[in-house]
C-alpha cells in the first residue's frame, strides 16, 4: 500500500508541476506515472560508488579506490529514478583490459603498453562473455554480481544498457569465457594476408607490432616499474589499429591499445558481403531479419549478433555502440533486426558523428537512437560560450524535423568537458537553459552524465586522462557526486546548497519531461516571428511551442549569464488558428518550479505574453484551453 500510495502522489506531484526534495527516497515497484519521453542516466561504472577522495596520479585501487556492482544499492538506485530517469547507462561492463593483477581467478596480466592509464580503456573489450572483474567484491563471482545489478535495476523500474565495440577490441583479446561452440576472434584468422572475408582482423603480413613512440614524456604508469612496461609488445604480424592505421607501429595518438575488426570491406574500402536492396529504409525490423536469413555474411558479423544476443539473454535491455559509423550499415541491419526479434522493445543507441549518414544508420542500420552532438550539443556548446547565437538552432531543428525523435540529446557525456570545467563554461548552472531546451525541444531521449546534477567539473587530474573530463582510463573520485553519495548514504547530506538546487533543477526538469505528454508531440519554433516582431526580443533567448491533443507548452530560454530579458511574446497568427485560440486572457501556470503565473491576452489577431526571464531562466509554460 505504501509503494502504491507514494507512486500516486509523484503521479500528482508532476501534474502540478512540484516535485519534493531531490533528496526523497520514492518507491518505484508499482509506477503510476505515464511516461512520454526517454530518461538516460549515463554512469561511469566503476567511479559510481568510489567513496575513496586520494585522487593521486595513477593511483592504485588500494590509493585512490574504485566503485563495485554493489555501490548501486537499491537507496541509490531508488535516487536515481528520482531524478527522472528511465534507462541507466552502465559503462565499463564487459570485461576489458587492466593493469590489475586477476590471474588468481584465470585472467592473463595486460600490458601497460598497449593499456591506456591504470584502469584501461572500457572501449578496449579483452573478453566479451564476462564482465570487468575490478567491479566486483569478489572477482570469481562478477557475473553474478552484474546480473544482480540488473535485477536491483530492473525493480526499481529502470531499463539497463550497456556498451558494445564492434569497431575494435583489445589488442590482446582473449574469450576465456566463450559459450559452446564459439571460437575466440582471429582464432582461425589466415595472418599471412591483409585481407580475407571471413579473417575477424586486417593484418601487416612480414611486419611485427612496434609500441607507438611516446610524446611529451608520456610513461605507462607515469614512469612506475612493471614488469611487462619494456616497451614492447608482443604481435606479429601486425594487426591494423582500431581508428584504421595500417602502420605496425601506430601514433601515441592513435588507438593504439585495440585493433580493427574486419566487417567484409576489402582494404580499397569495397564491400565484400550482400547489400541491402535500395527500398529497405522503409522496411520493417521483420523484413531485414528475414532478409538476413539464407544470406552468406562474414564472420565478425555473426561473433557480434551472438554477443549481443548473449547480453539480452542476461537481462540488458539495449546497447549504445561505440563509433557505430566505422562500422558497416549493412551490418546494423543484420545484427539489430536479430536484437528485436528477442527484444522488440531493446534501446539501441549509435555514437555517430557524420550528419550525412544519419538517415542511413537510422532507416537502414535499424537504430532508435543516435547522438544529437554534432549539430545540437556543438551548437548549444557555443551559445553557452557566448560564441554562438540562437538563431541557429532554427536550421538544426528543421534539418533534422524528419528524424528528430531519433536524436538523443545530451549536455555531457564520458567523451566530453564538464560544463562546469573552466574550458567549457566553468559553471554548471550556466548549462541550465540548454538542458531546457535539449530535454524539451522534440520526442527525442535527453541523457545526463552521473555529476552533471551536482555541478561535478571534472577537475582532477587523474594520469592518462586530461582534466575537464572525468577520467575514463584511471581509478579517481569524482568529488561533486562523492558529496552527493555522501559515504553511500545517497542523500546528497555533504551537498553545498547551490549543488542541492542545481540537483533540484535537473529533478523538476526531467520528471516533468518523463510525464509531459506535449514533449512527444509536435513542434514550432517561434524564435524567428519574435525575432522579426517582438521588441527587446534578441539572439540570447530562445522560444517554442509543444503540443499534443491534451496539453499545450511555451518554452522559453534566457541563455544569458548576466542580463534579464523582458519582451510581449507573441504567437504566430498561424498558430493562434492551429490551437483555436478564442480573445480573452489565460493564465499561463510555469511548470519547472511555478512561481510565476503570466497571463497570454488573445484578440482576434494577436496573441502576446510579457516575459521577463532573469539569467539563465527558463520558462515552461502550460496553455490550458
Amino acid at each position: 500500500m505504501k509503494k502504491l500510495l507514494t507512486s500516486i502522489l509523484l503521479a500528482a506531484s508532476l501534474s502540478t508541476g512540484f516535485f519534493a526534495c531531490a533528496n526523497k527516497t520514492i518507491e518505484t515497484t508499482s509506477k503510476m506515472e505515464e511516461t512520454h519521453k526517454i530518461i538516460v542516466y549515463h554512469v561511469f561504472t566503476r567511479l559510481f560508488g568510489n567513496t575513496n577522495t586520494t585522487n593521486k596520479p595513477w593511483g592504485t585501487i588500494e590509493e585512490n579506490g574504485v566503485g563495485k556492482f554493489n555501490d548501486f544499492t537499491d537507496k541509490a538506485l531508488e535516487e536515481i529514478y528520482a531524478i527522472g530517469v528511465t534507462h541507466i547507462w552502465y559503462t565499463g561492463i564487459p570485461h576489458h583490459a587492466v593493469i590489475r593483477d586477476y590471474t588468481a581467478y584465470g585472467i592473463s596480466n595486460d600490458d601497460p603498453d598497449v593499456v591506456k592509464g591504470r584502469a584501461g580503456s572500457p572501449y578496449a573489450v579483452k573478453d566479451y562473455y564476462q564482465v570487468n572483474p575490478d567491479l566486483a567484491v569478489d572477482p570469481a563471482k562478477r557475473m553474478e554480481e552484474f546480473e544482480a545489478l540488473i535485477s536491483r535495476t530492473h525493480k526499481h523500474g529502470m531499463k539497463v544498457i550497456i556498451d558494445i565495440v564492434p569497431n575494435h577490441v583489445a589488442r590482446k583479446y582473449e574469450g576465456k569465457n566463450n559459450p559452446d561452440g564459439v571460437r575466440d576472434f582471429g582464432a582461425i584468422d589466415d595472418t599471412s594476408v591483409e585481407y580475407k572475408r571471413d579473417n575477424n582482423f586486417y593484418y601487416i603480413p612480414g611486419n611485427p607490432f612496434e609500441v607507438p613512440e611516446p610524446l611529451n614524456d608520456y610513461q605507462p604508469l607515469g614512469g612506475e616499474a612493471h614488469p611487462l612496461a619494456d616497451g614492447k609488445f608482443d604481435e606479429n604480424p601486425a594487426k591494423w589499429t582500431g581508428n584504421g592505421s595500417r602502420e605496425p607501429q601506430p601514433h601515441l595518438y592513435d588507438w593504439y591499445e585495440t585493433v580493427k575488426i574486419n566487417y567484409g570491406t576489402k582494404p580499397d574500402g569495397t564491400k565484400d558481403f550482400p547489400e541491402l536492396p535500395s527500398d529497405f529504409g522503409q522496411k520493417s525490423n521483420q523484413e531485414h531479419f528475414d532478409f538476413w536469413k539464407d544470406k552468406d555474411v562474414p564472420d565478425s558479423w555473426k561473433k557480434f549478433r551472438e554477443i549481443t544476443l548473449f547480453w539480452i539473454e542476461k537481462g540488458v535491455d539495449g546497447f549504445r555502440y561505440d563509433m557505430a559509423e566505422m562500422v558497416p550499415v549493412e551490418f546494423w541491419s543484420y545484427m539489430n533486426s536479430a536484437i528485436k526479434m528477442d527484444n522488440p522493445k531493446a534501446f539501441l543507441l549509435a555514437e555517430i558523428y557524420n550528419p550525412r549518414e544519419y538517415r542511413n544508420y537510422i532507416h537502414l542500420g535499424k537504430m532508435d537512437y543516435l547522438y544529437d552532438k554534432v549539430e545540437l550539443y556543438d551548437t548549444l556548446k557555443n551559445i553557452m560560450q557566448g560564441k554562438g547565437s540562437t538563431d541557429n538552432l532554427i536550421n538544426i531543428q528543421n534539418g533534422l524535423s524528419d528524424i528528430g525523435k531519433h536524436m538523443l540529446h545530451f549536455l555531457e557525456n564520458h567523451d566530453e568537458q564538464r560544463i562546469a570545467s573552466p574550458d567549457f563554461v566553468g559553471k554548471a548552472e550556466i548549462g541550465k537553459p540548454a538542458a531546457v531546451l535539449s530535454a524539451t525541444i522534440d520526442a527525442a531521449p535527453m541523457m545526463i552524465y552521473f555529476g552533471q546534477e551536482t555541478g561535478e567539473p571534472g577537475a582532477e587530474d587523474a594520469g592518462f586522462g586530461n582534466p575537464t573530463r572525468t577520467s575514463i582510463f584511471d581509478y579517481i573520485g569524482v568529488p561533486h557526486h562523492q558529496r552527493w553519495m555522501n559515504e553511500g548514504k545517497f542523500d546528497g547530506g555533504q551537498l553545498s546548497a547551490g549543488e542541492k538546487e542545481l540537483r533540484n533543477f535537473y529533478v523538476r526538469l526531467l520528471n516533468f519531461s518523463k510525464g509531459s505528454s506535449a514533449l512527444a508531440g509536435a513542434y514550432q519554433e517561434i524564435h524567428s516571428h519574435n525575432r522579426q516582431h517582438t521588441e527587446w526580443y534578441n539572439d540570447r533567448v530562445f522560444s517554442f511551442v509543444r503540443w499534443s491533443d491534451n496539453q499545450k507548452l511555451l518554452v522559453i530560454c534566457n541563455f544569458d549569464a548576466e542580463d534579464t530579458f523582458g519582451f510581449d511574446l507573441e504567437l504566430p497568427g498561424n498558430l493562434i488558428e492551429k490551437w483555436n485560440l478564442q480573445p480573452g486572457e489565460l493564465v499561463l501556470p510555469e511548470k519547472l518550479y511555478g512561481k510565476v503565473n503570466p497571463v497570454l491576452r488573445i484578440s482576434d489577431s494577436k496573441a502576446t505574453v510579457r516575459v521577463d526571464l532573469k539569467p539563465l531562466e527558463s520558462w515552461v509554460l502550460e496553455i490550458n484551453l
